[in-house]
Order: structure tokens, then C-alpha cells, then sequence
């Protein structure tokens, strides 16, 4: 991957719609050889896809919260159900598995305090392997969906 992969890349974050023509022009490159390389970036996986990034509070989800997960034993088959399990919760828009203490980091979204306790209580608190939760909540975003450096 080049700087113009890289410029591409860039680009297309800050503006996923835009045409292979305007694409081409801010990269300053014909559109033949922008619309190959931007093929080449979706075919090797650099271009994962492309959506629309929606604003939590239009649809109602004007809380959210960090929650910190331990877990009581880290052998593959807790692990993996407990991965297994947070995937299918609708309402954890993220979660990273960390090294150390805690094991994984959950971004959750939810319409209020109430339905984030229940959330908690009724469904991240019973998922497979779970010893400790620890939560936090988010007061303002103070970068949010950045373009990844070049």
C-alpha cells in the first residue's frame, strides 16, 4: 500500500459517497486508474464496506456507557461463549477483548438509565463466564469516528 492507497483511504472515510470521478480529482489521478486501485483496496480487504453512519440520539439511543467486563476463568470455551454471547446483544455496539484486567471493553447504547439497568441486569450480567461488570458512562464524545491516521 502507497501514499496514494493511503490518500484514497482517507478520502473515502471522510466521504463514502463520493463518485470514482470526484474521488479520482481529490486524489489528483485519472478515473481509470483511481477506480483499479479502489478495486484492488476492496478486494484486498483495506475497504471493509460502506454504510451510513447514523446519529444514536435520532433513533432514540441518548444513553450510553463503558462497560468493564472480568471474566472468571480465561480458558477457550468461556471465552468463546461469552464472545459468542455479547455478539448477539444488540445493544453493545463494540466490545474488545484487553490485555490485563478487565478482559473486555463493552460500548453500549440504550434509550435511558432504566433500559440500560435493564440491559445490565436481564442480559450482560447473565452472559456466559461473567464475574464482575464494572460500568461508566459517557458524558460527551470528544472524538468519535475518525478517519484512521495516513
Amino acid at each position: 500500500m502507497d501514499a496514494l492507497d493511503r490518500k484514497i483511504l482517507t478520502e473515502l472515510q471522510l466521504d463514502g459517497r463520493l463518485t470514482v470521478t470526484e474521488l479520482a480529482a481529490r486524489v489528483k489521478l485519472s478515473v481509470s486508474p483511481c477506480h483499479r486501485r479502489l478495486r484492488d483496496l476492496e478486494r484486498e480487504g483495506a475497504i471493509r464496506g460502506y454504510r451510513a453512519v447514523v446519529d444514536p440520539a435520532a433513533v432514540g439511543l441518548t444513553f450510553e456507557a463503558l462497560v468493564f467486563v472480568t471474566l472468571r476463568m480465561e480458558d477457550a470455551d468461556t471465552v468463546s461463549a461469552f464472545e459468542e454471547g455479547v455478539a448477539a446483544v444488540p445493544h453493545v455496539l463494540q466490545a474488545q477483548r484487553l490485555f490485563g484486567d478487565p478482559d473486555y471493553l463493552l460500548r453500549v447504547a440504550t434509550t435511558d438509565l432504566t433500559a440500560f439497568q435493564q440491559l445490565y441486569d436481564q442480559q450482560l450480567a447473565r452472559l456466559p463466564g461473567v464475574q464482575r461488570l464494572n460500568s461508566t458512562l459517557v458524558m460527551k464524545h470528544v472524538v468519535d469516528d475518525r478517519p484512521l491516521p495516513e
